[in-house]
């Protein structure tokens, strides 16, 4: 889930581990409704909320074992849990320290470990990164990805490299709604409207600019950047036209050296604020 601050991603989370009841509609996780048979759900999911649910004048291993009793964890199964949780969120040589005495991204870690001890089929992340290192985020990322082989991980951050790291399904949620669902791809082809190309030619093409603006179905042309020996344009097409291959085509034509030529697409960011201020335009039209 990805959205600005305010959008509804952090509600839908509360939702959907029961913590709060919706207002209107309905969602089921593991084959459970949430409203008619929560207590199923929660056996289901493990929950990382915003807010660590810590005590912290507990120590790690001691708080691990308390979450696994609570979880119904007894026996062999509770130590090899434990075990497990302390080893993949990185927590082995802090088991003893109070949980008071942790730095931020320890305590992130503890709060990402409660949310795996009793090994739940549906895991869900409400900004599982924050306030850890470059190095702990790696490794985060590394374990998410670990996990989302065999369990369903839905995670929500307005960190965009997050997304493109670990998704391989985005749903864009603007002011309560739904602007975008589907993989990078499906969304960068819903929010770019028209093709964007580039094309880098030799700096001694004077007349390259006017050139390409002559082209059939160029819309814009501007020069982005110069380099050593080439100068880069960035091409926009009208709806509906591939120009690419007609630059190519130009460039054979005029005899330029030809140092750059491709597609453009939008990068996340582009394509996330296209979407929502889209969704802004059309209430702004509808009002």
């Amino acid at each position: 889930l990805v959205g600005p601050n305010g959008a509804g991603k952090s509600t839908t989370m509360k939702i959907l581990t029961t913590y709060l009841y919706p207002t209107s509609g309905h969602a089921v996780v593991g084959g459970h409704s949430v409203l008619t048979n929560p207590i199923e759900v929660r056996k289901r999911i493990g929950y990382l909320p915003e807010v660590l649910p810590l005590y912290l004048n507990m120590e790690v291993r001691t708080y691990l074992d308390f979450v696994g009793r609570a979880r119904g964890l007894t026996g062999a199964r509770l130590t090899e849990r434990v075990e497990w949780v302390l080893d993949k969120c990185g927590l082995r040589p802090m088991y003893r320290k109070l949980i008071q005495e942790l730095s931020k991204g320890y305590r992130q870690r503890t709060g990402l470990a409660q949310a795996l001890i009793h090994d739940p089929d549906v895991v869900i992340l409400d900004e599982p990164t924050s306030g850890l290192d470059p190095h702990q985020i790696l490794e985060i990322r590394s374990l998410i990805r670990e996990l989302s082989e065999d369990k369903t991980v839905l995670l929500s951050t307005h960190i965009l490299q997050e997304v493109e790291a670990m998704a391989d399904r985005i749903i864009i949620i603007n002011r309560g709604s739904i602007v975008g669902d589907g993989t990078l791809n499906e969304l960068r082809e819903k929010a770019q409207e028209r093709e964007r190309s580039h094309i880098g030619v030799s700096s001694k093409h004077d007349g390259a600019l006017s050139a390409i603006e002559d082209v059939d179905g160029v819309e814009t042309v501007e020069k982005v950047e110069k380099k050593d020996k080439y100068d880069i344009y960035e091409v926009t097409a009208a709806p509906g036209r591939r120009i690419w291959r007609d630059l190519g085509n130009i460039a054979a034509e005029k005899g330029w050296t030809l140092c750059e030529l491709g597609e453009k697409p939008y990068s996340l960011e582009e394509t996330f604020l296209a979407l929502t201020e889209r969704q802004s335009l059309e209430e702004r039209k509808g009002a």
